[in-house]
């Protein structure tokens, strides 16, 4: 996920235009994307992830189409209160995040299951499911906006497992959950 300098994932009013990202980041993107066995996400991020269910209409990148080939097969679970159906490989939630992180984790063997959108992270922060953190540090100060981390009753211990400059200006930063 990327993360402004001052710790936001995205600006006032939802805005996540300073996120888009290079060719560099997104051959990056495409190798982690590989790695995932489930995709559990809220549905902002699920509408906003629905451009690659028909991508051969509307991009023509080699990464993009690339990236579209790569994800639409990865099973995914979306927390919705208010949708009541999804498309292409997608199921949505009919338990709390903790029972569906715990029936995928069951499932997968050991696959990578990744979360994504704010809320959604942010309930699995809360019940200490998250195992790493990847974040995407970009050179931008938002000043305010929907933070990276919710407000937590108890500090996190974290140990950098990896960190790299990915394209010119952004820094990849990659920690696992001491347990």
């Amino acid at each position: 996920m990327s993360v402004s300098l001052d710790g936001f994932i995205a600006g006032p009013g939802g805005d996540i235009s300073w996120t888009a990202p290079d060719a560099e980041q997104m051959r990056f993107h495409l190798e982690q994307t590989r790695d995932i066995a489930a995709h559990l996400c809220g549905r902002r991020l699920y509408q906003e992830m629905l451009v690659w269910e028909t991508a051969e209409q509307t991009m023509s990148g080699d990464a993009e189409l690339e990236f579209a080939r790569i994800w639409r097969p990865i099973p995914k679970v979306v927390f919705s209160r208010t949708l009541n159906s999804v498309a292409g490989n997608a199921r949505l939630a009919t338990e709390d995040i903790v029972t569906e992180v715990g029936r995928l984790r069951d499932r997968l063997g050991g696959g990578v299951v990744a979360v994504g959108g704010a809320g959604l992270a942010a309930a699995a922060i809360a019940e200490d499911l998250i195992d790493e953190y990847r974040q995407f540090v970009r050179p931008v100060i938002l000043g305010s906006g929907t933070p990276y981390f919710p407000p937590l009753d108890k500090h996190l211990d974290l140990r950098l497992i990896e960190s790299r400059t990915v394209g010119s200006q952004v820094v990849y930063l990659r920690y696992q959950r001491m347990r």
